[in-house]
């Protein structure tokens, strides 16, 4: 609320493993974090889930649709180790959305 007071139209904030709030004109949207395995490591998990909320928003998905995506790229993300070596492929997110 106070970013927003500050002038920002909406704000989106990182949970961790609670997944992802989204905030606008007063309403509130919590995605949940979901990580199809164990997390073993969430280095570059935050760059994940801003890669693929990026790609989404750029594809045209309307908001809830790219927090959801954002979040499958950064669960599938801390599954594995490193930061750039943990990256999904599109199609390993497509998959893991569809099962979800």
């Amino acid at each position: 609320d106070r970013l927003i007071e500050r002038g920002v139209g909406a704000a989106i904030i990182t949970l961790g493993e609670k997944g992802v709030l989204y905030r606008k004109d007063g309403t509130s949207l919590q995605v949940p974090a979901r990580a199809p395995g164990p997390v073993v490591d969430t280095t570059g998990a935050g760059d994940a889930f801003n890669g693929g909320l990026a790609v989404a928003l750029a594809q045209g998905a309307a908001i809830e649709q790219a927090l959801r995506f954002g979040a499958a790229v950064a669960g599938l993300s801390v599954t594995r180790h490193g930061a750039a070596s943990s990256m999904p492929t599109r199609a390993e997110v497509d998959r893991f959305l569809r099962e979800q």
